[in-house]
């Protein structure tokens, strides 16, 4: 089993994999009415808790692959701040895993993930509508809503990219068991 998360102070991700790579768990969490830093949390926590407790032993992650937080500046992005922010975030969700799981995170960067995960980026979209188009072809078994005027609900480009995480942390997990056979 491969945990995938894509955190942010706003949705977070969560993906839940089986040995086979087929996705047992796939959902978002909205924390954007939360203003308080220390909310959110909570209430990643608490969805967090759900999977420990709805997941039987079988179930369990035997590892956890998170989305590597933005480690520098790029021109009309992120401020300093909204980094720092995101950064203690991803490290307060690191902790909730390793506190509940006993499992170690290991990070992985956005592009390197997507390369893994077999979606295509080009030049005349964005990475996000890129890999949301890339799972509806590809994984219906995340479910994809939509507005009234037929655009994907912002929620579901976080669980697509949390399954990214988890696809990419299952083909190196792959990866790893061909090599020491």
């Amino acid at each position: 089993m491969i945990l995938g998360l894509d955190i942010s102070t706003s949705i977070t991700g969560i993906t839940l994999l089986d040995n086979e790579g087929e996705v047992v768990y796939n959902l978002s969490v909205d924390t954007r009415k939360y203003k308080n830093f220390f909310e959110k949390a909570d209430k990643i926590e608490t969805e967090l808790k759900y999977l420990w407790r709805a997941t039987k032993l079988d179930l369990l992650p035997k590892r956890v692959f998170i989305e590597q937080s933005l480690q520098s500046f790029r021109s009309g992005f992120s401020s300093a701040k909204t980094l720092s922010t995101l950064s203690r975030f991803n490290g307060v969700v690191s902790w909730m895993v390793y506190k509940h799981w006993g499992i170690e995170p290991e990070y992985i960067a956005a592009s390197s993930a997507r390369k893994l995960a077999g979606v295509k980026i080009t030049k005349d979209k964005k990475a996000k509508q890129c890999v949301i188009e890339h799972v509806l072809d590809n994984v219906p078994a995340v479910v994809i809503e939509y507005t009234k005027y037929g655009n994907p609900k912002a929620h579901c480009f976080d669980k697509a990219d949390s399954w990214v995480v988890a696809r990419a942390g299952w083909i190196t997990c792959q990866k790893e068991k061909n090599l020491e056979s």
